[in-house]
């Protein structure tokens, strides 16, 4: 599994409405994802809001997970104010690209925008296609979505119009967080497929 330092840059948010940035400012500025065909090609674009109304439009995604030196998975609780999802756990990253940016650009630049922290290694860790409806809002999860593993040595300092709170798990912690509390629809799909990368970071004795 190849790893790479990580890198970042600027702006976008995934989950407020189209029209508000991460910061809580307003701009007109429409926010586009990449439409993607069953082989992962860019076949056009479409505004965030309605590529995610039912039955929703396939479009590209990426999903971090990063974990600390003890291979706990820091979790992140969205934040109240999303019109996605809001205030269940999920993993530690995940977004759209901006269409053609790099998947893996992208998920450095949105971990630091969201928790404020750049993953010390990154290293892409395969893709996943689903279809997950959220039952709260009406909205739909058609994904392609890109998946990246690495680790993280600084502590978290989120934004919090992105990040309720955060956690640092170990596996058999994270059974029983998943059991008490509400996680997002996608999260088991998108940490099934990266188990093979997990494991491969982690080691066997992290049980992941």
């Amino acid at each position: 599994m190849p790893i790479t330092p990580a890198t970042t840059g600027h702006s976008s948010s995934r989950g407020h409405l189209p029209g508000a940035s991460g910061s809580g400012g307003g701009t007109s500025e429409a926010i586009l994802l990449e439409l993607v065909d069953e082989d992962g090609n860019t076949i056009g674009t479409a505004e965030k809001l309605a590529a995610h109304q039912a039955p929703g439009q396939l479009h590209r995604a990426f999903s971090v997970f990063l974990f600390d030196e003890q291979g706990r998975l820091l979790l992140q609780q969205r934040a109240l104010g999303k019109y996605h999802s809001p205030g269940v756990w999920s993993n530690t990253c995940c977004g759209h690209p901006y269409p053609g940016e790099a998947p893996f650009a992208a998920a450095a630049r949105r971990t630091y925008e969201e928790l404020g922290v750049s993953p010390s290694l990154l290293a892409e860790a395969g893709t996943v296609r689903y279809n997950h409806p959220d039952p709260h809002s009406g909205l739909v999860e058609q994904e392609y979505n890109h998946l990246f593993v690495g680790m993280v040595q600084a502590p978290p300092r989120p934004d919090p119009t992105e990040v309720g709170l955060t956690a640092f798990v170990t596996a058999g912690e994270l059974v029983e967080r998943h059991a008490r509390d509400p996680f997002s629809a996608w999260f088991m799909t998108v940490l099934d497929a990266a188990r093979p990368a997990i494991r491969e970071l982690t080691g066997p004795a992290a049980g992941w």
